[in-house]
């Protein structure tokens, strides 16, 4: 027990050897670097991840649009006499897994000319997301025209995980902050299939 009241040297360590002693002791320093890296790099990873799965949801709504519309774009939905809901279970199906469609929105217009044609906005005055076309029962071709016309087909879709990344800013509030509202749209001219 007496060596540990000892001191080793019975000289006194220098003043200038002290602080020397401490610069070149590196004992710790992994602890420290990766106590000034993570917090960053894990910021880091949860905005790839983020990121990753806003593009996922805007590939999967992009998709199903592009081929529910073909049923529009080629008559297939005029003449099988389709109706609003069963095009939305189209899109539904063709969007895959990545999306919840109880939070979706589409929205289907038709007119004349490309210059007549006015987008509609996926978020009304209030800031809620805009209501589908029509009800389900309905014939999608009374909202998409006939043959010939210009048609605009836009898929709203409420993203809610956006508020488990609210450092993205990703939501659909003035300050970045609730869901994201992802929006895909298709225009075309119907082919002549009568």
């Amino acid at each position: 027990m007496r060596f540990l009241l000892t001191p080793r040297s019975k000289r006194a360590p220098r003043l200038g050897s002290v602080p020397r002693r401490l610069l070149h002791d590196d004992g710790g320093a992994a602890a420290i670097e990766f106590a000034l890296v993570a917090l960053p790099f894990l910021l880091f990873i949860l905005g790839l991840l983020g990121m990753g799965l806003y593009y996922l949801a805007g590939t999967s709504l992009e998709y199903g649009v592009e081929a529910a519309a073909r049923k529009i774009r080629t008559g297939e939905a005029e003449k099988g006499a389709m109706t609003v809901g069963q095009f939305r279970n189209l899109v539904c199906q063709s969007a895959g897994v990545a999306i919840d469609c109880g939070n979706m929105s589409v929205i289907v217009q038709h007119e004349d000319t490309w210059g007549e044609l006015k987008p509609q906005s996926c978020l009304d005055k209030d800031n809620n997301m805009s209501a589908s076309t029509g009800t389900t029962g309905e014939q999608v071709s009374k909202y998409s025209g006939s043959a010939g016309q210009v048609v605009l087909v836009t898929l709203c879709y409420r993203w809610d995980m956006a508020e488990n990344f609210k450092f993205l800013k990703l939501g659909s509030g003035t300050d970045g902050s609730g869901p994201a509202i992802i929006q895909a749209a298709t225009a075309f001219k119907s082919e002549p299939y009568n």
